[in-house]
């Protein structure tokens, strides 16, 4: 907004500069009635979060529309003192190529003499070179020897992912990250290279991704096996709608996330998560996935994890998640007035205020921190629990919310007695959102066989994520790898956290 000593004396750029105003208000006005609506309309109305992003974008596209129609118009207007030069909020990567343009005056001077540098203005912009293809053309020459009869000497033809056919390595982790990381499907991407003259049919860009996935799998099995022989790990689901041939529809099957983030107790072990296709939700198939694995499993309340704790060795334990308590509470405070419930959302914000103050601390200094702080905070919530259950009917949506935390309280509080268990398995919800985005984007996988691709893909993609590692430069670099023949016995090497280029 225009400071008011500054504003124009000019009739047309004051009412330029209210329209504008007035605009951005509307806008402003119209993207709070839409949180509203989000926050506390019917479940029905609620809008989803990634929508938020779009309407700012076009909100944010529009005062930029408006702001360019009143520079216009000061540009006609009577000349006035210049406005400040806008800056680029930080800088630019240091990484990214430099093309230097010199732009030299006309003339230097008038009297014939030579002027002399005496310093410059730099400025820098983002410029963009739409993606350029380009063929690798591979020259062998053969050599023969007029003097002696030895054969013809050539060398071997370089390996390949696809021998003999179009795509380099690179070419094939291009269109494994658009597709799984930048949620472009194949017929999109078969779109793109038309436009630059390249035919390329979706069924072949298909061929490409499975052929890719073939020998990605050995990482991927290799990736899955190190975060079991962790001791703490964290596990979620999503839904994966599935096309189910024949029934012009589609199943629903899962995308089970098994992941490991030891930064918050600054663990040793890199982060990562492994995602794993199953046809359905039940307990059995967390099972297998979780064989050979024992130790401290933080999950959300399914009960399909109980399945684990009748293993004859007992070898693991649940840690259960506070935030989806929070949750419940807090879903109670939206649809009445829940004195109680606020009561309970209180305790737990202060439990939350400790752990943000002791994040990245050793394990030791965390339980010594719960033991000192957290644990008076969860005898009263106990003492108020059991007291709060008494006040209300079971059945009410209060008492409920007080059930679930009930039924959940041990797992709830293992976070006291050992400083690696967090609060909540956010952690591996925020994995499982990339997933989520490609389900809309992509709607469904087309069989089994797809899906299991996409969760094994999807899980080198994000664990390269996790530890700051480019996905592109990564695959690329592992599939050529394992082109020129990379051992089984040295599989970790190809592993996300062992790749030396960082993003």
């Amino acid at each position: 907004m225009t400071a008011p000593d500054k504003l124009p004396d000019d009739i047309a750029e004051l009412k330029a500069i209210i329209r504008a105003q007035q605009d951005q208000n509307a806008r402003l006005e119209s993207l709070l009635a839409a949180f509203k609506k989000a926050l506390f309309g019917a479940k029905s109305e609620k809008i989803n979060p990634d929508q938020f992003e779009l309407k700012l974008e076009d909100i944010e596209t529009a005062i930029a529309q408006v702001e360019a129609e009143v520079d216009a118009d000061e540009r006609t207007a009577p000349v006035r003192p210049p406005k400040p030069r806008q800056t680029n909020r930080g800088s630019l990567p240091r990484h990214l190529e430099r093309i230097e343009k010199i732009i030299e005056p006309e003339t230097t001077c008038t009297c014939g003499a030579v002027r002399h540098v005496i310093g410059e203005d730099v400025s820098e912009r983002l410029d963009v070179t739409p993606a350029q293809f380009r063929v690798i053309v591979t020259r062998r020459p053969k050599y023969a020897c007029r003097s002696c009869e030895d054969g013809i000497v050539q060398a071997p033809a370089p390996a390949h992912i696809i021998t003999g056919g179009m795509p380099t390595e690179a070419t094939l982790a291009h269109v494994i990250v658009s597709k799984y990381a930048d949620h472009l499907p194949l017929y999109r991407q078969a779109q793109i290279y038309s436009r630059q003259g390249i035919d390329l049919d979706r069924s072949t860009l298909a061929a490409w991704v499975g052929k890719a996935a073939f020998e990605l799998t050995p990482v991927y099995e290799a990736l899955m096996a190190d975060l079991k022989q962790s001791t703490k790990l964290f596990m979620d689901e999503t839904p994966a709608p599935v096309l189910a041939p024949g029934h012009k529809r589609t199943k629903t099957g899962y995308f089970w996330a098994l992941a490991r983030d030891d930064r918050p107790w600054d663990g040793d072990d890199p982060p990562g998560v492994a995602f794993t296709y199953a046809p359905g939700r039940s307990g059995q198939y967390a099972d297998k996935i979780l064989d050979d694995f024992s130790g401290i499993l933080q999950v959300d309340g399914y009960a399909g994890y109980n399945r684990l704790l009748r293993r004859p060795n007992g070898e693991v334990t649940l840690a259960y998640c506070w935030a989806h308590a929070r949750r419940k509470l807090y879903d109670v405070t939206q649809s009445s007035t829940a004195p109680i419930a606020q009561e309970g959302l209180a305790h737990i914000q202060a439990l939350y205020r400790i752990e943000k103050e002791i994040r990245g601390h050793s394990p030791d200094a965390r339980y010594a921190a719960r033991q000192e702080r957290s644990k008076p905070i969860i005898e009263a919530f106990e003492g108020w629990l059991a007291q709060g259950r008494a006040r209300v009917s079971a059945k009410s949506p209060t008492g409920e919310a007080l059930k679930y935390i009930a039924k959940y309280w041990g797992g709830l509080c293992l976070f006291l007695s050992d400083g690696r268990v967090e609060l909540d398995n956010n952690a591996v919800e925020r994995t499982i959102r990339p997933i989520a985005l490609n389900r809309k984007n992509a709607l469904f996988a087309g069989h089994d066989t797809g899906a299991k691709n996409w969760a094994m893909i999807a899980s080198l993609i994000e664990t390269c994520k996790l530890n700051a590692v480019e996905p592109h430069g990564y695959l690329s670099g592992i599939l050529n790898a394992i082109a020129q023949g990379h051992k089984q016995a040295d599989i970790q090497d190809l592993l996300p956290w062992h790749y030396v280029k960082a993003m």
